[in-house]
């Protein structure tokens, strides 16, 4: 069942868990996402990146993503990720996305608000809710994987909750992405997440917030972020990562005794699949926080 952005993160605040977000550029990284909500009884979030656009056009994987949400019996919300030009988030809702993030994080304070504005504008006439940014992570989501490996590496600028505050009343979004610590892509050293911005934020304003460059992060760590608001976990690398390897290990088995044996197209995808369902069934019950299944 498709639902809104809104709708799915006011689920997370009822029951205090966070919902995952998985980018999903391919057809079996989206079917394996939506076989472990549906076997979970979770929501989730289907995001495709304007970043991925190279490795899964929007023409194509965007109605794809749409009608396997409408098909699923799990609360599904489509979602357009780290949204840097506002033609491309436009494209996503007439397709009938129903969140999108605009990511306005790397620009000036006033120009940042101004375009996510004029996103919050063009959401209000779609059933879309609106994701936006302040603060830094310092790596960007297209850098390269290993790029910025901690928060401090990467140039990061954690967010100040009383400029968060601003930056809700003057831009009419639905949920507040932060920088608190986490970086994008491959961890080089051990997270150290600092929860005041978190609580600071929701002591100022009582807004769902968003975790990035959730791929690294303990357990513990997980849990302490949703009891402090976190309502969103962008999860991807270390899914697809896991997803790569265990194609290399099936490879390397099929050839164990016979280096000639054939590996087909179709082989490497089931591995994929196969490992990354594993992945997203344990993500999925580390965000659930304790929570029942709500589906």
């Amino acid at each position: 069942m498709l639902v809104n952005l809104r709708d799915i993160c006011a689920i997370a605040e009822q029951n205090n868990m966070a919902i995952g977000s998985f980018n999903v550029p391919s057809f079996e990284a989206a079917r394996a996402t939506l076989d472990a909500a549906e076997e979970t009884g979770y929501p989730v979030i289907l995001s495709h990146a304007e970043v991925h656009d190279p490795v899964a056009p929007l023409d194509k994987i965007g109605p794809m993503l749409v009608a396997l949400a409408e098909r699923s019996s799990a609360l599904v919300c489509v979602h357009l990720d780290h949204c840097e030009n506002l033609s491309y988030m436009r494209k996503c809702l007439d397709m009938g996305f129903t969140g999108a993030m605009y990511d306005g994080s790397f620009l000036p304070y006033e120009e940042n608000v101004a375009n996510s504005q004029r996103a919050a504008d063009m959401c209000m006439n779609y059933d879309c809710g609106l994701e936006c940014e302040i603060g830094s992570m310092g790596s960007r989501e297209g850098g390269e994987r290993d790029e910025g490996g901690t928060a401090e590496e990467a140039g990061a600028v954690y967010t100040d909750p009383e400029l968060a505050a601003k930056f809700i009343d003057e831009t009419g979004l639905d949920i507040l992405a932060c920088s608190f610590g986490t970086v994008h892509g491959i961890y080089k050293g051990e997270p150290h997440l600092n929860f005041d911005v978190l609580t600071g934020i929701r002591d100022l304003r009582h807004i769902p917030l968003v975790m990035h460059g959730g791929s690294g992060v303990s357990d513990e760590d997980y849990h302490k972020a949703i009891d402090a608001g976190i309502r969103k976990i962008n999860y991807y690398t270390y899914g697809a990562k896991f997803a790569g390897e265990n194609v290399l290990k099936m490879i390397a088995e099929k050839r164990a005794n016979n280096a000639d044996a054939l590996v087909y197209w179709h082989d490497m995808t089931t591995a994929a699949y196969e490992r990354y369902l594993e992945v997203t069934i344990e993500t999925m019950k580390v965000f659930a926080n304790g929570a029942k299944p709500v589906a």
